[in-house]
């Protein structure tokens, strides 16, 4: 049922934006959409770390580039023991896990260690055995989110007019394409998200791409927006989740959710559930540099010494959501 469901879906290259190919992982480069589709080339550890901090694919794709290093060190280390192997292993997941603090990389990388420590401990054939769990955990998680385009195409009813923040990793555009088939009128609103505009770069590219009716707004504009009953529905993803339901997602997701709940209307939002942390207030925030903000494409968009200060994510409380679409990657 799945392959078939798989056939009938078009997807956006921002679903799965990283591919292995031999010995090397092709990283969609999301910093240079809208100009040109170009891949990163990521062979090693090392590779997999810059790709990370530089941006050059985020949430989801930031995930894929952690599970596929494990298959490149799988990959690219056959001369070394099992012993010397799973070492290697070890100093993969400690490279990956503090690359990003506010993602839950760890979650992941501690399950591809407990397979390799099993493995090492019962005298299996490391490579083999952890290869072919990751393979295997990546075919399911791909399974699972093309059946949540699904469900979330079956939330976009003819009419609706949906505001989105951020980018939702080629699943939003995908429901919309489903919606669209199905002769149901949608219109997105896709905010511009500063500072690295991954709305008016990402968001608004691929919707348009799959065929869906969009407008840029700026991010100031959301109140706007919503007095002047232009949306009736929220949907975002989310970067982290805990175990009472609040999450984190882009800076700007948090004001959209109280906006929202002042505005009586549903919120969404696509997650990946985790009991790993409590509450919002144990999530930690990424500072990132200051300089993300006082540049654009790298030119200076202020005078004099002026102070940035950029937290990469807020937090939504649970309480200001509708409805949680989650998908279980465990």
């Amino acid at each position: 049922m799945m392959a078939k469901q798989e056939l009938k879906i078009k997807e956006s290259p921002l679903f799965w934006p990283a591919k292995l190919r031999g010995s090397t992982l092709k990283v969609l480069d999301e910093t240079m959409i809208p100009s040109k589709m170009t891949y990163v080339d990521v062979k090693n550890t090392a590779d997999a770390v810059k790709v990370i901090r530089q941006m050059r694919t985020r949430a989801f794709g930031q995930f894929l580039v952690v599970l596929n290093t494990f298959l490149l060190e799988l990959k690219g280390n056959k001369s070394l023991s099992d012993k010397a192997l799973l070492a290697k292993l070890k100093r993969t997941e400690q490279s990956l896990n503090n690359s990003r603090p506010t993602f839950p990389f760890a979650e992941v990388t501690s399950i591809i260690i407990r397979w390799a420590d099993e493995a090492y401990s019962k005298q299996q054939d490391l490579r083999k055995v952890v290869s072919r769990n990751v393979e295997g955990y990546l075919n399911g998680i791909r399974h699972r989110r093309l059946d949540r385009v699904n469900r979330v195409a079956a939330l976009l009813q003819d009419g609706d007019s949906v505001l989105t923040h951020c980018n939702v990793s080629g699943e939003l555009a995908m429901a919309a394409h489903i919606a669209q088939s199905q002769n149901r009128d949608v219109h997105f609103f896709a905010t511009e998200t500063r500072p690295y505009m991954q709305g008016a770069k990402l968001t608004a590219w691929e919707l348009k791409r799959m065929g869906a009716k969009v407008t840029l707004i700026a991010d100031n504009a959301i109140g706007s927006v919503m007095n002047d009953e232009l949306v009736n529905k929220v949907i975002v993803g989310s970067d982290r989740s805990c175990a009472n339901g609040d999450f984190a997602n882009k800076i700007g997701t948090y004001q959209i959710a109280v906006l929202a709940k002042e505005f009586e209307i549903p919120f969404y939002v696509l997650t990946q559930p985790s009991d790993k942390i409590k509450t919002g207030d144990d999530i930690p925030i990424e500072i990132r540099n200051a300089n993300e903000l006082l540049t654009y494409y790298k030119k200076k968009i202020v005078t004099g010494v002026v102070n940035g200060f950029y937290p990469g994510f807020d937090v939504i409380p649970n309480e200001l959501i509708t409805e949680t679409i989650a998908i279980n990657v465990n």
